[in-house]
């Protein structure tokens, strides 16, 4: 039996899905912890969510490229008593460009925020959720994990892949003991990681068919991770190209990448 008030750790609060994923377990009765590399909008969130639902929110600064982040945010949870029941692995970001145009300390940061440290806070949260008999993971992957690599922002794909591929294990591991876990797979969506990349103009190309809300995506993921999937796709439009992509020879969605990839890569020189 999940407890009273579960307490729930999310990565990436400060904004987008993050943010919009505090404010909907908030509204179910969660406790949160809240983490993130900006904490002034930590800070108003928190603030925002106990005046609205009287919940109990913890805020803990933490950028996830520092190798050691984790590990300190663990040991905080432990020293201020925290047993996290539900782990929401959203902080994430692209790297706009070649692979060999960017520096390896931005390749080597990125792939600590968006693979090495859900991984590793999974694996230290989730042994207290198997005693207790009770938990949620869900690892906010992508759409991109599950079609062909896109020239520019190389390893983005590759990353959500790993998460999903990672969740399905995990998954298959930890259902018979309370705990559930899901890869969540969204589109795309209205939220600063495009300004952030840099290719808001470019996006905002796309028709509007083909974006959903954070607050919709948040409401799948609650749902599928309830159901006990281990991966979600959420859109129906976004499913429809899942599908595709797997009834597609190789070969063509191949081109379909390339094909996408110029029209809305921030890049001057793909081939």
């Amino acid at each position: 039996m999940p407890p009273a008030r579960p307490l729930t750790l999310i990565t990436g609060a400060s904004a987008g899905i993050g943010a919009a994923f505090a404010r909907d377990l908030a509204a179910r009765g969660h406790d949160l912890v809240l983490t993130a590399r900006r904490t002034d909008r930590l800070e108003a969130l928190a603030e925002e969510l106990r005046t609205q639902h009287r919940c109990a929110v913890t805020v803990l600064t933490a950028d996830l490229a520092e190798p050691r982040a984790v590990v300190t945010l663990c040991d905080e949870l432990v020293a201020r008593g925290l047993a996290v029941d539900w782990l929401i692995n959203n902080a994430g970001y692209g790297v706009p460009g070649t692979f060999e145009a960017v520096d390896w300390p931005v390749h080597e940061a990125f792939f600590r925020v968006l693979m090495t440290a859900p991984t590793e806070l999974a694996w230290r949260l989730l042994p207290g959720m198997r005693q207790r008999g009770y938990g949620r993971i869900i690892n906010v992957a992508s759409l991109a994990g599950h079609v062909p690599g896109s020239a520019g922002h190389t390893l983005y794909a590759a990353s959500k892949a790993y998460l999903i591929k990672f969740s399905q294990s995990l998954a298959l591991e930890n259902r018979h003991l309370g705990v559930q876990v899901c890869a969540l797979c969204p589109g795309f969506t209205w939220s600063e990681f495009h300004d952030v990349t840099g290719t808001r103009a470019l996006m905002n190309q796309l028709p509007g068919f083909m974006w959903q809300t954070a607050e919709e995506v948040v409401r799948e993921g609650y749902a599928a991770v309830e159901r006990g999937e281990a991966v979600h796709v959420t859109g129906r439009v976004n499913r429809f190209i899942k599908a595709l992509m797997k009834l597609l020879p190789d070969r063509l969605t191949l081109w379909l990448s390339a094909r996408e990839s110029k029209r809305y890569r921030a890049l001057e020189n793909l081939p």
